[in-house]
C-alpha cells in the first residue's frame, strides 16, 4: 500500500515539474520576442516599407516634383517611395481619403474644401490627412487685353469673363474674388471654359476676360502675349487683406514685370501646391519625410525647387499640419508670417 502511495505521489510531483517548466519556457519565449528597448518594437512596426506621392498629369509640373521628392525619401528614409501619375488635387483628396496612398500633391485651397466638405467634396469631406507644408504659388491671375478697356476688377461688370473649366479650382477663386469686390458670378456674363479656351477666346473677341490660377508664367497666356498686349488686372492691397482673413489658404503674391512683357508688377494673390498626407503616418515618419525634402533640395532640378523653402512651407496651408511636419519646423524655430 504504501508503495502504491509512493508511486502516485512520484507521478503527481513529476507532472507538475513539467507543468512548471512549461510555464517557464513560455516566460522565455516571450521575453525574446520583444527587441530590447521595448519601444522600438512598435516604431518598426509604424514605419511602412513602401509609400507612394500621387502627383497629377506627367506634362505638369506635380509630377516631376513627386519624383524628385520621392528619390529624396527613398535615400533618406530607407522607405521606398515612388510618385504616381493621377489627376492632381481633388483626385489626390479622394486617393487619400480612400487610404490607397500615403502622400499627395493638392492645391491649397482644393484640400481645404475637401477637409470641410464644401464644394466638389460636399458631403463627402476628407478627414484622415494633414498638411506637410505648402511649395510655392498658384497666382491667380485676371488675363485680359488694353484694347478691351477693363482695368479694375469692378470693371468686368457686365462683361464676357471666363472663370475656369467646370469643376476645376480656379472657378471658386474667381468667386471669391469677385465676392470681396462686392460682386457674384450675376454681375458678369460667366464663361466656364479652360485656359486654352480662354486665351483663345480673348484673342478672337468671344470673351473679354478670364481667370486663370496657375504658375507663372502660364504658357496660355505666354501664347496669348505673342499676337496681343495682355493686361493682367490688379487686385487692390484691401481687398487682398480681406480676402486672406476670410479664406486663409490664400497668399499675397505679385506677378514680376517683363512676364507676357507687362511694363510693371501685378499686386494679386495666389493658392499654393501644397504636400498632404495622410494620418496613419506615424509623427517619426512624417518627421523623417519633412526634414528629408527641405534638406535635400539641392536634388530638385525642377525650376520650381528654388521657390521651396522651410521657411515658407507653414503660410497659407489653410488645414492643420501633422505634428511630424510640425515638429520639424518647431525645431527650426518656423512660425507663420
Amino acid at each position: 500500500m504504501k508503495k502504491k502511495s509512493f508511486l502516485l505521489v512520484t507521478v503527481l510531483l513529476l507532472a507538475l515539474s513539467m507543468f512548471l517548466a512549461a510555464c517557464g519556457g513560455d516566460e522565455k519565449v516571450d521575453s525574446t520576442e520583444k527587441p530590447e528597448g521595448g519601444d522600438s518594437g512598435s516604431e518598426t512596426a509604424e514605419k511602412p516599407d513602401f509609400m507612394s506621392i500621387l502627383t497629377g498629369g506627367t506634362g505638369g509640373t506635380y509630377y516631376p516634383l513627386g519624383g524628385a521628392f520621392a528619390n529624396i525619401i527613398s535615400d533618406a528614409t530607407g522607405i521606398q517611395t515612388t510618385a504616381e501619375s493621377s489627376g492632381a488635387s481633388a483626385e489626390n483628396m479622394n486617393t487619400l481619403k480612400s487610404g490607397d496612398a500615403e502622400i499627395a500633391f493638392s492645391q491649397t485651397d482644393i484640400a481645404s474644401y475637401a477637409k470641410d466638405g464644401k464644394l466638389m467634396f460636399e458631403g463627402a469631406a476628407v478627414d484622415n490627412v494633414s498638411a506637410i507644408g505648402t511649395l510655392y504659388p498658384e497666382t491667380i491671375q485676371i488675363v485680359t487685353t488694353s484694347k478691351s478697356g477693363i482695368k479694375s476688377v469692378e470693371d468686368l461688370k457686365g462683361k464676357k469673363v471666363s472663370v475656369g473649366a467646370p469643376g476645376s479650382g480656379t472657378n471658386p477663386n474667381a468667386e471669391q474674388i469677385l465676392e470681396v469686390h462686392g460682386m457674384t458670378f450675376d454681375d458678369i456674363k460667366k464663361q466656364d471654359l479652360s485656359f486654352d479656351e480662354s486665351t483663345a477666346g480673348i484673342q478672337d473677341g468671344t470673351i473679354d476676360a478670364a481667370f486663370v490660377t496657375a504658375g507663372t508664367p502660364t504658357g496660355a497666356v505666354e501664347g496669348l502675349s505673342a499676337t496681343e498686349d495682355v493686361v493682367i488686372i490688379p487686385i487692390a492691397q484691401d481687398k487682398i487683406d480681406a480676402l486672406i482673413e476670410k479664406y486663409p489658404y490664400y497668399v499675397q503674391d505679385e506677378i514680376p514685370s517683363g512676364t507676357y512683357g507687362l511694363s510693371d508688377a501685378v499686386s494679386t494673390v495666389a493658392v499654393q501646391a501644397m504636400l498632404v498626407v495622410t494620418n496613419d503616418l506615424s509623427e517619426d515618419v512624417v518627421y523623417e519625410v519633412t526634414k528629408a525634402i527641405f534638406e535635400n533640395l539641392d536634388q530638385v532640378a525642377h525650376a520650381k525647387g528654388k521657390l521651396i523653402s522651410a521657411e515658407n512651407a507653414v503660410n497659407g496651408v489653410g488645414i492643420d499640419i501633422h505634428p511630424g511636419a510640425q515638429k520639424y519646423y518647431d525645431e527650426k524655430g518656423i512660425t507663420p508670417k
